[in-house]
């Protein structure tokens, strides 16, 4: 089965690292979306198997972005990956349903095993 992926962070290099990691470790990249509205778009249309997301965007932060998206797919595997290193926000996110948690700058091992935990 092919492990699909959707990139979700504002920042276009994080976006480019995420990728590069992953289609190195055997995911295809099936999207892209640089805010919370357009996660959740991209969500609905391509139904990855995971989805990083960023917590601060524009449009929609990642929280509500989140909570989109499990409205679209109670099973959705999210990994949220955000500079920030703030219990209450991490709680919020395992509360809306965040698969995992990995905190910017992460090493490109826990990325990989992130996703794989989650495939």
């Amino acid at each position: 089965m092919t492990k699909t992926l959707l990139i979700t962070d504002d920042a276009v290099i994080i976006r480019e690292m995420i990728k590069d990691i992953a289609v190195a470790a055997g995911w295809q990249v099936v999207g892209e979306a640089g805010d919370g509205r357009t996660a959740i778009e991209r969500y609905a249309e391509l139904r990855p198997t995971a989805c990083t997301l960023d917590m601060v965007m524009p449009e929609y932060d990642g929280l509500h972005a989140l909570r989109g998206i499990r409205q679209i797919d109670p099973e959705a595997k999210v990994v949220v990956v955000s500079a920030l290193d703030q219990k209450k926000v991490l709680l919020e996110a395992f509360r809306a349903g965040a698969s995992d948690f990995l905190v910017k700058p992460f090493d490109k091992a826990s990325l990989v095993e992130t996703l794989n935990q989650l495939a």
